[in-house]
């Protein structure tokens, strides 16, 4: 009897083990802010080794794929074939003053996780673009996001698509086009928190904060930002007294309640705002850090705050901002907090280590390796491993902790700006025309 009942103890454990496993990647950077702990994952490949399949994704777009059970999700914007092929790393000239004269069709594709099959692709709109881009930007950077039963995808100064898992459109709105700055286009991902989809608007011309009903695509509410054009993806912060959502700007990082009421603000940021914020430890971090100012700070931010938390001259730190590293701040990669440490990865492939609840600095800048000098993705951790996917396709695997050690590299030969998913042992990496599922 006591044996019947621990084998069947033992089934349960294991069965319960498996069903946690199988996590879903939801939306930009999955639910974790790149840290994965449900299984291990790969950590060598190249175009010929540990791919389960690969498939062409037609257009041009550096928007993430999602995951949900056993389909990907993932945008991208086809142009005609005029599109000008983008140099790598950080250079000026890269801005175009007139948008394309072509007509571009913006899809959403569902793809079989498992397989590669392509399951349904959808044309969301079909026109002659109104705005014009970076030629590093797409008209489809914007990442997806699912709740398990629709998917939402948004496209800046177009519009944003629900649809249910199998294809079928429940909902759409059409946004209004704005300039941005320099003509650099748009970026940042919508958000979703249990009814409700936050979008962030930041333009050159009129920018906002809104929230729509996710089952009827109802506009909830809106709220005007004393902002210009920045690229940073709004983030829900669940502390242990509420929940925020996040909101990054050149001028001021804004907190709102989930009605849009300002909780509070803090100054201090650089001229171009990119990185999403996170949160561990009880700490909400967030960062800026464009190569051309002398402001590039990460700050970590303690629950509770009200009113504007602005540091002071010759401080970095106050009631409620734990600490502040003034020039540790990153330009496009988000940072990644893993165990004990908060990590900065630099697009000029540099990576620096800080105590993420101390702020105090473990090594700083170290070299990724000869000739990493360009990155754009967001890095991801797993299994005592950090990994940084540079611009040209190549993924170094880093050692976590206190001492910086390269552990080895892997090539996919194509460029690469998108932020894969990661989950469930396995690697969704999307380049300039495919997308990879990597797996042992």
């Amino acid at each position: 009897m006591h044996r019947t009942f621990l084998v069947v103890l033992i089934a349960s454990f294991i069965l319960a083990s498996n069903v946690s496993a199988e996590v879903n990647w939801p939306k930009f950077r999955g639910n974790s802010a790149g840290v994965v702990e449900d299984g291990i994952l790969p950590d060598t490949w190249s175009t010929n080794e540990n791919v389960a399949w690969t498939i062409d994704i037609p257009g041009r777009a550096w928007s993430s794929p999602i995951v949900w059970g056993d389909r990907i999700f993932i945008t991208s914007a086809i142009g005609g074939g005029d599109a000008e092929k983008p140099k790598k790393g950080l250079y000026f000239g890269g801005n175009r003053d007139k948008p394309s004269d072509k007509t571009h069709r913006w899809m959403v594709y569902c793809i079989d996780f498992n397989s590669g099959k392509m399951l349904w692709e959808k044309l969301t709109h079909k026109a002659v673009p109104k705005r014009s881009l970076h030629i590093k930007n797409t008209y489809a950077s914007e990442t997806p996001v699912t709740d398990g039963e629709r998917v939402y995808a948004y496209f800046g100064n177009v519009g944003l698509y629900c649809y249910d898992l199998n294809g079928k459109e429940l909902w759409s709105r059409k946004f209004e086009s704005f300039k941005t700055r320099y003509n650099w286009g748009t970026a940042a991902s919508p958000v979703l928190y249990k009814d409700r989809l936050f979008i962030v608007n930041d333009n050159d011309e009129q920018s906002y904060l809104v929230a729509f009903d996710k089952r009827t695509g109802d506009q909830i509410w809106r709220v005007d930002r004393d902002e210009k054009s920045n690229w940073a993806t709004p983030y829900i912060w669940k502390n242990e007294q509420r929940t925020e959502l996040i909101t990054c700007g050149t001028g001021k990082i804004r907190s709102y309640s989930l009605d849009g009421k300002l909780l509070w603000e803090l100054g201090g940021m650089s001229v171009i705002v990119i990185p999403t914020p996170s949160s561990a430890h009880g700490l909400l971090y967030i960062s800026s850090g464009y190569v051309g100012d002398k402001k590039r700070p990460v700050y970590a931010i303690r629950p509770g705050a009200q009113g504007d938390i602005t540091l002071k001259d010759g401080e970095n730190s106050n009631e409620y901002i734990a600490w502040r590293q003034k020039q540790g701040g990153p330009y496009n990669p988000s940072p990644i907090v893993y165990g004990d440490y908060l990590y900065v990865l630099y697009d000029r492939g540099l990576l620096s280590c800080y105590n993420a609840r101390t702020g105090s600095e473990i090594y700083s800048k170290q070299r990724i390796a000869a000739g990493a000098k360009a990155f754009t993705s967001s890095l991801w951790a797993n299994n005592d491993k950090l990994f940084c996917l540079s611009e040209d396709g190549e993924t170094f695997v880093i050692q976590a902790g206190p001492e910086f050690k390269l552990l080895g590299r892997n090539k996919l030969d194509q460029m690469c700006m998108a932020t894969p998913a990661t989950l469930r042992g396995s690697l969704i990496i999307r380049t300039i025309s495919k997308l990879y599922h990597i797996r042992n």
